[in-house]
């Protein structure tokens, strides 16, 4: 019986991070989770997965706090032994224009989406070489390809994630580790469930598809990127979109 694959995935309890996790658990992987809520309900978060007869393993770690990440991965590698896929998904925003962001605004951002990246790949890293084999997939964005008004900070966060990608998968190759990034274009999540209908509409009609995505399919292109369907692509970005962004 072949062993189960084991993927780490940060901010993996909402979101499109929660529809990776189900895919992954539907492909019968152990997972491997953080949150950084007080009020989140752990229990509730694993019993989402009763139904794959898979181990889910969820802890509390901030990721832009390096010794969180060390832990996290420490924790990790103590239950399973090993960590085969890292999904650097963890991300936030706080969006408003360059003459009103307060520094704080843009540090915090920079803090969890690029450093956050840093500090979990970091610890991770060491365990893949020693395995020669793995995976690393970074959820960047759109943004970070061609930029926002009222969105400079998560911009560069999220190009700063593709600079990052690409140098590190040129770093791992020799030892047989793959890094891409997927960039996501406009979403249908609780984030943009907030949007007015006629802002929507006006989304809908930048994108060529003519509508948004599904968390779904974002997952599917992970998915895709961890298996061995994908064994010669590296250091590659993947939009996911729509064709907003050609």
């Amino acid at each position: 019986m072949e062993e189960k694959k084991v993927v780490l995935i940060t901010g993996g309890t909402r979101g499109i991070g929660s529809e990776i996790a189900k895919k992954f658990a539907k492909e019968g992987c152990n997972l491997v989770l953080n949150y950084v809520s007080d009020s989140t309900d752990v229990e509730k978060i694993k019993s989402e997965f009763d139904e794959y007869g898979i181990d889910v393993l969820v802890l509390k770690a901030d990721v832009s706090v390096f010794e969180d990440c060390e832990n996290l991965v420490k924790e990790a590698i103590a239950k399973f032994g090993k960590i085969d896929i890292l999904v650097n998904n963890a991300g936030i925003t706080k969006d408003t224009l360059i003459a009103m962001m307060k520094e704080d605004a843009f540090d915090k951002v920079i803090d969890v989406n690029l450093k956050g990246t840093f500090n979990v790949t970091k610890n991770v890293v060491p365990y893949m070489m020693k395995k020669r084999s793995g995976n690393i997939i970074n959820i960047s964005s759109v943004v970070g390809i061609v930029g926002n008004a009222g969105q400079s900070n998560y911009a560069a966060s999220k190009a700063g994630i593709i600079g990052f990608t690409k140098s590190l998968a040129k770093e791992l190759a020799p030892r047989n580790i793959r890094v891409n990034a997927v960039a996501p274009g406009f979403i249908d999540t609780d984030m943009t469930s907030v949007l007015s209908d006629k802002v929507k509409e006006n989304i809908n009609l930048q994108i060529p598809l003519k509508r948004m995505g599904k968390a779904q399919e974002v997952a599917n292109v992970v998915s895709f990127l961890a298996g061995n369907e994908s064994s010669y692509i590296t250091g590659q970005v993947i939009n996911v979109d729509g064709g907003m962004v050609m």
